[in-house]
């Protein structure tokens, strides 16, 4: 993945992201509206087969790259849970299994 600013403002940023498709932009999304300082998120992919992402924050304070950083640890930190919670499921599955 890459990311490219392609226009910055004191609290609003748009960027590109090289690489990716809905299914990491509504996650990033998802946990970017999760901060009470972000006034806005959204993100556009003009078509999945030729264009990458283009994601809009807007932030009612603070700026939206350290909005963007929060969210990101964030994430990280909600899919080693997950990962944790996976791996006892299978291990408790495999223990009961004949």
């Amino acid at each position: 993945m890459k990311v490219r600013i392609l226009e910055r403002g004191e609290r609003s940023l748009k960027i590109e992201i090289i690489g990716e498709g809905h299914t990491f932009c509504n996650l990033l999304r998802d946990f970017l509206l999760r901060n009470p300082d972000v006034e806005f998120v959204a993100y556009r992919i003009d078509h999945p087969l030729v264009s990458n992402p283009v994601f809009y924050v807007r932030t009612k304070d603070g700026r939206p790259e350290e909005a963007l950083r929060k969210a990101a640890e964030d994430m990280v930190v909600a899919l080693e849970d997950f990962k944790k919670i996976f791996s006892s499921a299978l291990d408790k599955q495999r223990a009961s299994s004949p």
